[in-house]
């Protein structure tokens, strides 16, 4: 096993490495806040977002797929902001009614938040 002071010095010699299961993000100074993210953040073809949802490029994809839908990603503006009754705020209180009464888990059984967590979350739900 190293110990602390060995494992800052080899860390110091490498520039910074990220822990393992995460990744170095491009164009980012090491050690920076943010500069490494998990790996499985996001998937293969960049289409889920880690926190809930889809990218811009997975809608993208998926009307690309299904012609004649018109899929838009979430609604992120803090209620606060958002002027009441304007169309983003509807579509906001739409989709926090139906997907609140979406049965399942909000937490992964190894703790983590579920896909529908972070979608609420992401809406401010």
């Amino acid at each position: 096993m190293v110990s602390f002071k060995e494992y800052l010095t080899e860390t110091k010699k490498s520039g910074c490495t990220c822990w393992s299961k995460y990744k170095r993000v491009p164009g980012t100074k090491p050690c920076s806040p943010g500069s490494c993210v998990k790996e499985s953040t996001v998937d293969a073809k960049g289409h889920k977002s880690s926190t809930g949802g889809l990218t811009q490029k997975g809608v993208d994809a998926y009307n690309r797929e299904n012609p004649g839908h018109n899929l838009q990603t979430a609604v992120t503006t803090p209620p606060s902001e958002l002027k009441a009754g304007s169309k983003a705020a509807n579509r906001r209180k739409s989709f926090c009614a139906r997907m609140s009464g979406v049965d399942g888990p909000m937490k992964k059984p190894n703790g983590e938040p579920s896909r529908k967590a972070l979608a609420l979350r992401k809406w401010n739900c």
